[in-house]
């Protein structure tokens, strides 16, 4: 029977598996062991640095967005006049009020009587079967002034001093829908709509409100494509009907009547935006104010455990023992502007004895670092000087001193927050460390595998003389063997 022999190769084995074959030493551990010697504390070094500024990195961002969120949500409860006295209206079927901003509404009162809304003119075409047929080519001219109109017919017309508005109607416009598309490019203010029911469509035009903004729009024809002029708005017109008429709004601010175009009039009550919403001829309608004092209040007491909140985050952040950020300057530099936040200037006194400050009110620091609330004392500055704690509360600019605390605190987060020489300056120096070290890594890691690989190299070397010593000295011992029993 005949034996079958593989065909399959024997591997060549590679020097780490055969090293240490002649002389039994594992030169392969070895290397391994004199290079992780070499280059382990450096790593542990490094390792240990790279941890410090991830968690330096991560305090920074903490820190960073607990002072920006504070600070932004600060000012928008600010800005959004719940802290600040606003108008009231007795009657608001009739007119409803609004602060504008800056407004100083303290003790304010009027009364109101809206006589007549300001209506814009709105005008209707006759039925068009076909919105699509052409309605006939030329040019629409519109002309804005003032009108009388009686039974939906404009009977008088005076144009105002604003140029015509002409609108050129070619075959590629001319259809109903291309031109109002037309009238509404030329953003004349008066717009243009198309509305279509069972038994056709019709064209809808409305100007902006007040008397001196009707409006007229007169055809000329190309001849041999006659048709725009039964569009024709104005004296004489008989294509289109006129459903309302261009008036100004009448109002009486304690009894004296006025006129304005709109009806949203801001300039009639100093700090109050009026927006009429029906007239009732002979009744009054009384402007007060309401006071802020309550959401203060709260707003005192949120913003004393936010801030403590915050602190809390710090103290543990910069703590000498454990803080990652013990050593930052800009963490430091915030810790101590928050500190002096209840003694900053808030606002001007305008009256002996009313208060400027956090601390003015109530505000006390505690012997580690938070905030507390007095509600008696804050309860009393509230009563006794109103508009002077509602300034120390008012969007009045971006100076960090005397502008209200919402301006205070955004200061004080800007400076925290900079790149320059804040917690943002500190973010991209710990993050180009950590940059450094991950070099530092690699170019070790680098070292590693070349002296690895010469240290392999040289014990290959050791191995291979050991082994050829061994042979010899067993070929010797066999020498010796041979002799000694030859000689018995």
């Amino acid at each position: 029977m005949t034996t079958a022999v593989s065909s399959t190769p024997t591997p060549t084995p590679s020097i780490s598996n055969t090293l240490g074959a002649g002389s039994g030493v594992d030169f392969t551990a070895l290397a391994s062991q004199l290079v992780d010697a070499q280059f382990a504390p450096k790593l542990q070094a490094l390792t240990a640095n790279n941890n410090k500024l991830t968690a330096q990195i991560s305090g920074v961002s903490q820190i960073k967005s607990g002072i920006t969120n504070f600070s932004s949500s600060l000012t928008t409860l600010v800005k959004g006049g719940s802290l600040s006295t606003q108008p009231t209206s007795s009657n608001t079927s009739i007119l409803t009020t609004t602060a504008l901003a800056g407004a100083k509404l303290n003790g304010f009162s009027a009364s109101v009587e809206v006589r007549q809304l300001a209506t814009a003119q709105s005008v209707s075409t006759g039925i068009i079967t076909d919105k699509t047929a052409s309605v006939g080519t030329g040019m629409l001219t519109l002309t804005l002034g003032t009108a009388t109109v009686a039974d939906g017919a404009m009977t008088g017309f005076a144009a105002g001093s604003a140029s015509p508005i002409n609108i050129a109607i070619t075959s590629t416009n001319s259809s109903l829908t291309g031109i109002a598309a037309a009238i509404n490019a030329r953003n004349a203010g008066v717009t243009a709509t198309v509305v279509t029911d069972v038994d056709g469509s019709r064209l809808l035009l409305k100007g902006p409100t007040g008397a001196s903004q009707a409006f007229t729009m007169t055809a000329t024809e190309n001849p041999g494509f006659e048709g725009l002029s039964s569009l024709n708005v104005g004296v004489g017109a008989t294509g289109t009907t006129i459903g309302s008429s261009a008036k100004d709004a009448i109002v009486a601010i304690d009894g004296v009547a006025l006129k304005r175009p709109t009806n949203s009039i801001n300039d009639l009550i100093s700090g109050v935006q009026l927006d009429l919403v029906g007239a009732a001829v002979g009744t009054t309608v009384t402007l007060g104010t309401a006071s802020p004092s309550a959401n203060i209040s709260q707003s005192v007491s949120d913003f004393v455990d936010t801030y403590n909140q915050l602190l809390a985050v710090m103290k543990q952040e910069t703590d000498p023992a454990s803080g990652s950020l013990y050593t930052d300057p800009a963490a430091k530099s915030l810790t101590r502007a928050l500190a002096q936040l209840t003694l900053t200037k808030l606002s001007t006194a305008t009256v002996t004895g009313a208060p400027t400050t956090l601390a003015d009110i109530g505000v006390a620091t505690n012997r580690d670092g938070t905030l507390s609330v007095n509600a008696d004392r804050l309860s009393a500055a509230l009563t006794k000087y109103p508009a002077a704690v509602e300034a120390m509360f008012a969007d009045g600019g971006t100076a960090a001193s005397g502008n209200g605390l919402g301006a205070a605190l955004a200061a004080i987060s800007t400076a925290a927050t900079s790149t320059t020489y804040g917690l943002g300056a500190s973010a991209a120096r710990y993050t180009k460390l950590q940059s450094s070290i991950a070099d530092d890594q690699a170019k070790i890691t680098d070292q590693e595998d070349k002296l690895r690989t010469r240290l392999t190299a040289q014990f290959a070397a050791t191995d291979a003389r050991v082994a050829s010593y061994k042979a010899t000295q067993d070929y010797l011992k066999q020498q010796v063997d041979a002799w000694n029993s030859s000689k018995g």
